[in-house]
């Protein structure tokens, strides 16, 4: 038996690696991957490779052992990962998986706002599949500002989000939500709504962000069409900056991504990043 890791070189995928790899010996751990060679480094601490792509599914039929624990790390195609996920529950059946462990997005069927149509019609597929299963429903990546505080500082922070609360935490904190349930027991067939245990507003992010840098920035609220314009402009295709939009005003203004159930905490066994560590952690960067 593996713990698998799908996605295991991207952003999320290989801090769970990571972690995993502090928690368990390396010969037990497996990363499905795209391409070997960005994945090298992985392979020489010695971890299983398994060669396997989203958009093939006959490359997972090999993916998987009986026994396996598997981690499914959500697509980053926005709007195709139904059929996307659909190969990999379907290979993990096939091979008698012992548990399927899926990152979906906070409040799961609860959540009506375009981005989770995708998360929602794969929980529902893998509880269709009749696998053991674990949900970690990530709320929002603090890393999804702070990576742009370069633009920020120059142009300030711009949103159609007004006054809603996000309930941020660091990527590393779901990274380590992640290892915690696929190296204990007793998360079969759970749910998890994973958020920071401190919400913040966009204006409050501007006000950190000004105090930290030691540069005036602004928080610009806008209408949708504005912001969409704004995206576009800057290189986002039309259909992903529509999700975007989404996101700030059926999600966070509704108060969609606030979170507050001390999950995420509770998982990883200490306090969440707060949203000024993870500006401070950008600025040094």
């Amino acid at each position: 038996m593996s713990i698998v890791v799908t996605g295991a070189t991207g952003k999320l995928g290989l801090l769970v690696v990571e972690g995993l790899l502090r928690k368990v010996p390396a010969d037990e751990v497996a990363a499905v991957v795209r391409d070997a060679a960005k994945a090298a480094p992985l392979a020489a601490r010695g971890v299983e490779l398994r060669i396997a792509d989203y958009d093939t599914p006959d490359t997972f039929s090999e993916a998987f052992n009986d026994g396996d624990v598997v981690l499914l790390v959500s697509s980053p195609d926005a709007g195709r990962r139904v059929p996307q996920h659909r190969a990999v529950i379907d290979a993990a059946k096939e091979a008698g998986v012992a548990r399927l462990v899926y990152t979906g997005v906070l409040g799961g069927p609860e959540a009506n706002f375009a981005l989770a149509e995708d998360h929602k019609g794969t929980e529902q597929a893998i509880l269709d599949s009749g696998l053991p299963w674990t949900f970690l429903r990530n709320g929002w990546y603090s890393e999804n500002y702070t990576e742009q505080i370069p633009t920020q500082l120059e142009h300030g922070v711009v949103g159609s989000a007004g006054d809603g609360k996000i309930g941020s935490a660091a990527r590393e904190d779901y990274a380590e939500a992640a290892v915690a349930v696929l190296t204990e027991p007793g998360h079969e067939n759970r749910s998890y709504e994973l958020s920071g245990d401190q919400a913040w507003t966009l204006p409050e992010y501007a006000e950190e962000l000004s105090r930290q840098s030691g540069t005036e920035v602004s928080y610009t609220d806008v209408p949708p069409d504005t912001l969409k314009g704004i995206l576009t402009g800057a290189g986002v295709p039309e259909a992903f900056a529509d999700i975007l939009v989404d996101v700030d005003t059926s999600a966070i203004a509704q108060g969609l991504l606030e979170g507050g159930s001390g999950d995420l905490a509770r998982l990883i066994g200490r306090p969440t990043t707060p949203i000024a560590r993870s500006i401070s952690a950008a600025l040094e960067r």
